[in-house]
């Protein structure tokens, strides 16, 4: 359960219930039994069908009000209304599609509605509680996504401006705070001091490393002093190999497993048997990134091979020892074709979000020796697209998901032809402008081109004609400078805001990474022209001529607008 405070109003709770194996939802029946998408009938049950027009109907929208909260681009962000289905359709994209009959309309309010405007609910939970209580049948690891999302997004903010009435200094820095917003319902749940968190069950996390490479934490003076006691000290893995050395009972528990039997004592660094409580507690083995090729190899072993008394034991197979955790993965016939590639994609699509798999998708293109990349990418393709269907269509997210996947591709001199996937026919910076709305960047331009003085004014008019001026003794560099305070930022945003009204791309990059999130989706340098962190008399750019996709989003931009 994550209870979830807002700004206004009372706090709501989200909560994922996992069911008994016997009472597990596994047909349509059983949701139609269990949710309900319709209004039901007054004439059988009077105070339910109150309850659900009061509290279970989705305001209205769309054209018949275009002015609802939830309306984005002209459609409403919750897909309402719905259409009308006969019959339940069982796990479409995470979620059942609900029964929805066509029925006569019923008048709520001043608006006339009917199934398709009912949001999900349990008429039981609904006459018990008498409010509003969403209830959706979960058939995938979205929803466990969704609420970790919650959990780890922070606290509530607000920015918050401070100006003193009549002054004319201007402070950037000052000027804006990020404080922390707490709500009236969350400010009574701190000062009760109710408990912020609970778990049910203890998660011990197990170490994955390869010999001799644990990981080592000291501070800065005492290295020597920290790998000493890292050489005396066991790791939850080395303690494994011990444990199984001198206790013939755990040979036939897996190390994931291992937590439930034995407790990990960090004063001795040794696995000591369980009295009582093990059925409470997870081992979790962190999933570690392809990137990582032998370390990735061990932990596959280490998910499928109990009892293993050292690393050389994992290595051998068969009789015979094996150089590499890889070889030793292959000979247990670990990585047949393609199945390594769809069971990192398929670990990793289970906690990271659609933006981070597409970058895994495009490092295993790169690295990997992928057998059948299309088939790759329609095996995955849901997890792949999830963040760009949400957000346009079913139709049109895969070319989104296909666009971001190519340009992540330059880095490996890759394509998405060369892998003999679908191409899109979308400009190279479309997943840089995606996010502008033209209309409301002219609006913009015009608000912040009338707050200009007129030195700031002048410069902008200077910089504007620099860009559209094809003239070929028009100077196109430029260097603003001037005390902190006087505008520049403001100046950049300016340019920013009218060259996008325009339709046409800029590129806003930044020296560092702080000053590049002053700018309206700003880059640093260091990432725009491929400069080495490290930098030395010979250090080179890394920018290169056969890689046409950066050189067609250089072509594309009217400006490169460096901070």
């Amino acid at each position: 359960m994550l209870l979830s405070s807002k700004k206004r109003g009372l706090p709501h709770a989200h909560i994922l219930l996992t069911l008994d194996s016997e009472s597990k939802i596994r047909t349509k029946d059983d949701i139609d039994k269990i949710v309900s998408a319709e209004l039901p009938d007054p004439c059988t049950d009077l105070r339910l069908f109150q309850i659900v027009t009061k509290c279970m109907v989705h305001g209205t929208c769309g054209t018949i009000n275009i002015n609802s909260p939830c309306m984005r681009d002209g459609q409403c962000c919750k897909s309402f209304p719905k259409q009308f289905k006969d019959d339940t359709e069982e796990n479409v994209n995470g979620y059942p599609i609900y029964r929805r009959r066509a029925t006569e309309p019923v008048q709520v309010g001043k608006y006339s509605i009917d199934n398709r405007w009912v949001v999900p609910y349990n008429p039981w939970l609904l006459k018990k509680f008498n409010a509003h209580i969403n209830v959706e049948v979960c058939a995938s690891v979205k929803s466990v996504k969704y609420l970790y999302k919650y959990v780890y997004k922070g606290h509530d903010a607000a920015s918050v401006k401070i100006q003193k009435e009549g002054a004319l200094d201007h402070d950037e820095i000052l000027s804006f705070v990020e404080g922390r917003y707490v709500s009236t319902p969350e400010a009574m749940w701190r000062l009760n001091e109710f408990n912020l968190s609970h778990k049910s069950h203890t998660v011990v996390r197990l170490a994955v490393h390869l010999p001799q490479q644990q990981p080592i934490v000291y501070q800065d003076g005492q290295e020597a002093q920290a790998i000493e006691r890292a050489a005396l000290r066991k790791t939850t893995l080395t303690s494994w190999f011990e444990l199984n050395k001198n206790d013939p009972s755990a040979h036939n528990i897996s190390y994931s497993d291992i937590p439930q039997y034995y407790m990990f004592d960090k004063s001795t660094t040794n696995w000591k048997k369980r009295q009582r409580g093990g059925q409470n507690v997870i081992g979790r083995l962190p999933v570690v990134s392809i990137l990582d090729i032998e370390r990735y190899y061990l932990w596959m072993l280490l998910l499928r091979k109990s009892g293993a008394i050292s690393f050389d034991d994992i290595l051998t197979v068969n009789g015979l020892r094996y150089i590499t955790f890889q070889q030793a993965c292959q000979e247990y016939g670990l990585l047949r074709g393609d199945q390594q590639w769809h069971d990192a994609l398929n670990d990793t699509a289970q906690f990271q979000s659609p933006r981070q798999l597409r970058m895994l998708f495009a490092m295993i293109c790169g690295f990997g020796e992928v057998e059948d990349v299309p088939d790759l990418w329609v095996q995955h393709q849901v997890s792949l697209c999830d963040d760009f269907v949400h957000r346009y269509s079913e139709q049109t997210g895969p070319h989104y998901a296909l666009a971001d996947i190519e340009e992540l591709l330059t880095s490996y001199n890759l394509s998405l032809q060369k892998l003999r996937l679908p191409t899109v026919d979308l400009p190279a910076s479309v997943l840089e402008r995606v996010n502008f709305d033209v209309v409301e960047e002219q609006a913009k331009a015009n608000s912040y081109t009338m707050q200009l003085n007129s030195e700031q004014r002048n410069v902008v008019e200077i910089l504007l004609s620099a860009v559209y001026n094809n003239a070929a003794d028009t100077p196109k560099c430029y260097f603003l400078d001037g005390p902190a305070g006087t505008g520049k930022t403001f100046v950049c945003s300016t340019l920013l805001h009218t060259i996008r009204g325009r339709s046409d791309d800029v590129i806003p990059v930044a020296s560092t990474g702080i000053a590049a999130t002053l700018l309206i989706r700003g880059r640093t340098a260091h990432s725009v022209f491929k400069i080495p962190i490290d930098l030395n008399a010979t250090s080179t750019c890394n920018l290169k001529p056969i890689n046409t996709k950066e050189a067609d989003i250089w072509l594309e931009n009217k400006i490169n607008c460096v901070g």
